[in-house]
């Protein structure tokens, strides 16, 4: 097992350009009600797992952190981190459907590194 680290890096968990964009205008549309992004991780879908994201208020003491440029800031606790291991998020608009996706989440546990990107968890 990894040792605890509260600092989340793209070497933990890629974010694309795109999504932190995103993210953070998501918070800052919360006129400050809320402070983060809260990626979860729940049993189900395509992959054995449902991958997912709300919003946070604040952290918890065992939380890992990604923060960035105009607001952008990203929770994971320990648990949902160990099914993220190389896993990428993006964020896709073609103009009629909106949504986070995860890709390369199978990485983690041994699997192909390729998803579909099912949108299980988006937003």
């Amino acid at each position: 097992m990894s040792e605890y680290n509260p600092i989340l890096t793209e070497s933990d968990l890629a974010v694309t350009e795109t999504a932190r964009n995103k993210i953070a205008g998501l918070i800052n549309d919360t006129k400050g009600e809320v402070s983060a992004v809260r990626i979860y991780v729940s049993g189900g879908g395509c992959s054995g797992m449902n991958y997912g994201m709300t919003f946070a208020e604040n952290g918890e003491v065992n939380d890992s952190t990604m923060t960035g440029e105009n607001g952008f800031k990203l929770v994971v606790d320990p648990i949902a981190l160990s099914f993220l291991g190389g896993a990428e998020i993006d964020y896709s608009d073609d103009g009629v459907n909106a949504t986070f996706v995860f890709n390369n989440v199978f990485q983690s546990i041994g699997g192909s590194g390729s998803c579909g990107g099912c949108g299980g968890g988006a937003f």
